[in-house]
């Protein structure tokens, strides 16, 4: 549906100046490419069951003269699964993530991307425009800072339809180069009622953890008997716990003669100079609970027939406190601190797989007890949109609107004590639990353990954009041009990153240890990881860690201001397309233009300067504010083509730009102490620019079937991938100058290809089915493979539905891919695959209860450095079951 500002009585104006006052802001839809179009399928059909909503989905599919999918609600408010993201992989061509960054895989899909791309080249709107997210994880608000938009913060409630255009056109919002995700909210004047109103209520049961909690959310939709004024209430209420059950590896180093041990450990053992060994093994418990709530409203209008208008608003927060405790082996100490070699080695692949060191009075294992209970993550925006029908040739659309996203963690406790006086031996089993032990010492028992520490960041990420679109669609039918379309777009967007407290123990040191209550892993603590590791361990109450954290740190806002992990960035864009419709026997299409200006300040910090601004423990530094900007030309053109009545061949080509992460652009330097590895940005970085084609073909063979093949191809000429060198920093934690390694940014070329195959059809009787395959082949031009991309997806699915009941089964898998950098070295995931299911019985037009199974299989998410000798992590978040009633009244 498509929007516009202008006048067309008294009324309207007066609406049109109250909502402005009030929001300031709008969005516009596409507009129609005729003054006689006739409403769409959601204008008038209510979706109801999944026959519909898989037909609904298939016709706006085969009309668009791109190349969609859709993905269509079964009922109001009722998406086919609980996340998002999680019905979206269902669609050819789509791969979804359970992380954005560092905090490792969970139970919860969370990023969308396409075609074996990072999600940061998927661009996701709400309602075609912008949307402000944050993340919870403290790592993703100043270290590995993205622009893929966070699904945990949409919950299905709230969506009517998602449409994933993987062709581009002039007409959509610069930013996806691989795509963009729309996720369309229902609208007053849908509803066929004059009132509805929906209520569930859900209790979900994660085995893992052990817990139920309740899931609620309600709508209320009004409009006045004449049918042109509505209005629409939302709001949700969801906690769910998580616990999570794993192994990993924070990283791997290379006995090269650059740490201050590794002469001793050559001259000692002669094999073992330039192996590769794991830096820390542990067994790592998270534990926390998610809880999401919030609401959406939108109020709509149509006024003499001509003039709609529509304000419309969200708001979602997530509070997620979180405990993470490791146990830790530290293998890194004994050989890069203390130069002590061990005794007994195992080398597989240039990899020290096992070794075993005798009994020292060094320190050999580290346990780690972060507690994060402001962890918070929240998505807002305000929006205000119209459309004008100016004449029978004329339509106007306009957009203004404000969209805000947060991510914060206001306090981090973390408690750290070594366990000393022990020996150390340690095997890695590949992509299965590695077997570590500590003879001489018992990790279970709290009274050995010593030299305790602490630190604690405050960490904020604000994002968020001002925005305003005018758009213009003109009938002309004159021969193959049917009509023009033009508009303009401006946007205002800023990423501000704020690491004001980086705590470590008081001036005079620390005093004693959290009191320890005689608490221990769980005792089911690695069930479902594939086999046996550590597991019989102390754990503290997260209470007493914050307690003896605020007595014993030294937090001053000015000596503890971390400003390496610090920037500041600022784009406006300026954008203008004109893009024509064209059509004759058998054919459609549009060709088009758009052209974007990019200003781009970014303020960083940098140690030293001329007049540097003093008094941090982190040294001297001073701010130094960057510039550029740069203007990006992207063509389009699409054809579709009815080779018959069901045969329709599709054509496509344009070239897209995504600008790079906001953490790429901001030059701070973020250091890890222990690792001795750091992380930069690039302030000149190009934006990700692509060359892109598209050839499909779909054969609507039956009512509610489809058979169809497609090919792709991207040339990227500036692909945003990873360096490294070498760099002096002072390390806090040994209180000294060491060498680390810093990972940055650099553009280079890459290419990405592959095809898509997908059917869907009724079997028999009241059964059907779906599947579908991706083959994506990307590689940069070192050869490296691209962030994201799995060479194999496929899903399959299946469903039944009659008059009472419906039931869903869904297996969805993806083959092993690059899943970023971590502490300077390429991390990858293991191929998974996961199962889920749903079952709802309709005891009556207005009552209807439900069951939902999440992961059923039990996987175990597994990732690996640069071979599967390297393991890194390995996760098992257990299954989910959700048991609900739906009223509608």
């Amino acid at each position: 549906m498509r929007h516009a500002f202008e006048h067309h009585n008294k009324t309207a104006l007066a609406l049109a100046a109250g909502l402005a006052l009030s929001a300031g802001i709008a969005q516009a839809q596409p507009a129609p490419q005729a003054p006689a179009a006739k409403p769409t399928a959601l204008d008038a059909v209510v979706v109801t069951g999944i026959r519909a909503a898989l037909e609904q989905a298939l016709n706006q599919k085969r009309q668009a003269d791109g190349l969609v999918e859709v993905l269509t609600a079964e009922d109001v408010g009722k998406m086919p699964d609980k996340n998002v993201a999680d019905s979206i992989q269902r669609l050819p061509g789509i791969n979804i993530s359970s992380a954005a960054g560092g905090e490792g895989g969970f139970d919860e899909n969370d990023r969308v991307s396409i075609r074996g791309t990072t999600p940061t080249l998927t661009q996701t709107l709400i309602n075609g425009h912008a949307i402000g997210t944050g993340d919870w994880f403290i790592l993703n608000q100043f270290g590995s800072v993205g622009r893929s938009a966070s699904f945990s913060l949409l919950p299905s409630e709230l969506v009517g339809k998602v449409t994933v255009h993987k062709s581009s056109r002039a007409d959509l919002s610069e930013g996806g180069t691989a795509g963009t995700v729309n996720v369309e909210t229902r609208k007053p004047l849908d509803f066929k009622q004059a009132l509805t109103v929906l209520a569930s209520a859900q209790a979900v049961h994660s085995d893992k953890a052990g817990k139920t909690d309740p899931q609620l959310a309600a709508l209320v939709n009004i409009k006045n008997a004449s049918g042109d004024l509505g209005a629409l209430f939302q709001v949700f209420s969801q906690t769910r716990s998580v616990r999570r059950d794993g192994q990993e590896i924070l990283g791997y180093n290379t006995i090269d003669g650059s740490q201050p041990g590794h002469a001793a450990v050559i001259a000692a053992r002669p094999d073992l100079a330039g192996a590769i060994f794991p830096t820390m093994i542990g067994s790592s418990l998270f534990q926390q609970e998610r809880k999401r709530q919030g609401g959406a409203f939108e109020l709509q209008g149509r006024f003499g027939g001509a003039l709609t208008l529509g304000l419309s608003g969200f708001y979602s927060r997530l509070d997620a406190s979180n405990y993470n405790v490791n146990s830790l082996a530290r293998p890194d100490r004994l050989i890069n601190d203390q130069g002590v070699a061990p005794s007994e080695v195992s080398l597989r692949n240039g990899t020290l797989v096992g070794a075993t060191w005798a009994k020292t009075d060094k320190a050999v294992a580290e346990v780690d007890s972060i507690y994060r209970p402001g962890s918070k993550a929240e998505s807002s925006y305000l929006n205000l949109d119209g459309k004008w029908q100016f004449s029978d040739a004329l339509v106007l659309s306009g957009q203004l609107g404000h969209t805000r996203g947060v991510g914060e963690t206001a306090e981090e406790h973390a408690y750290a004590a070594d366990l000393a006086n022990a020996g150390l031996s340690f095997a890695l089993k590949g992509l299965k639990p590695a077997a570590v032990a500590f003879p001489g010492a018992n990790p279970a028992d709290f009274g050995q353990t010593g030299f305790n520490w602490l630190w604690g960041r405050k960490t904020k990420s604000l994002d968020s954009e001002s925005y305003g679109q005018i758009d213009a669609d003109l009938a002309l039918d004159r021969g193959v041009l049917e009509s023009v379309k033009f508009g303009a777009r401006f946007a205002s967007h800023e990423r501000d990153v704020r690491v004001p407290i980086q705590a470590r123990p008081a001036l005079d040191g620390v005093k004693g240890a959290p009191a320890w209550s005689g608490g221990k892993y769980p005792g089911d603590f690695g069930g479902g990881l594939g086999g046996s590791l550590l597991k019989d361990l102390w754990l503290l109450d997260p209470a007493a860690i914050r307690s003896w954290s605020l007595a014993n740190r030294y937090a001053d806002p000015v000596a503890r201001h971390e400003w390496p992990a610090e920037f500041e960035l600022k784009e406006d864009t300026r954008a203008g397309y004109v893009m024509a419709n064209l059509s004759g026997s058998g054919w459609r299409g549009n060709v088009g233009l758009r052209v974007v200006k990019t200003t781009q300040e970014t303020l960083i910090n940098v140690a030293g300067g001329a007049n540097p601004i003093v008094g941090s423990a982190w040294g001297k530094y001073s701010q130094v504010r960057n510039e550029r900007s740069y203007t990006d030309y992207l063509p389009s053109a699409s054809l579709r083509y009815e080779l018959d009545r069901n045969l329709v061949l599709r054509a496509s080509a344009s070239r897209t730009m995504t600008r790079p992460d906001f953490s790429a652009l901001g030059g701070s330097v973020g250091l890890n102490d222990d690792t001795l590895t750091a992380s930069g940005g690039n302030p000149n970085l190009n934006p990700v620019r692509s060359n892109n084609f598209d050839l499909s073909a779909e054969w609507y063979f039956a009512p509610r079937s489809l058979l169809s093949a497609g090919v792709f191809y991207m040339d990227m000429g500036s692909y945003v991938s990873y360096g490294s060198y070498k760099a002096d920093f002072f390390n806090d934690k040994q209180g000294a100058v060491r060498s680390y390694t810093v990972t940055a940014p650099v553009n280079v070329s890459a290419k990405n290809k592959g095809l898509e195959l997908g059917v869907q059809a009724p079997l028999f009787g009241n059964f059907g089915g779906n599947a579908n395959y991706t083959f994506a082949d990307g590689e940069d031009s070192a050869g490296q493979a691209l962030v994201g991309a799995s060479k194999h997806t496929y899903n399959l699915g299946a469903y039944y539905e009659d008059a009472t009941w419906n039931a869903r089964l869904a297996y969805t898998y993806r083959s092993s891919f690059l899943a970023g950098i971590d502490r300077s070295f390429a991390q990858h995931m293991d191929a998974t695959g996961t199962l889920s299911a749903s079952l709802s019985y309709k005891y009556s037009d207005r009552l209807s209860f439900t069951f939902d199974a999440l992961n059923l299989n039990n996987p175990t998410l597994k990732y690996y450095a640069n071979s599967k000798d390297q393991m890194r992590a390995l996760y098992n978040s257990g299954r989910q079951f959700y048991f609900g009633v739906r009223a509608q009244f």
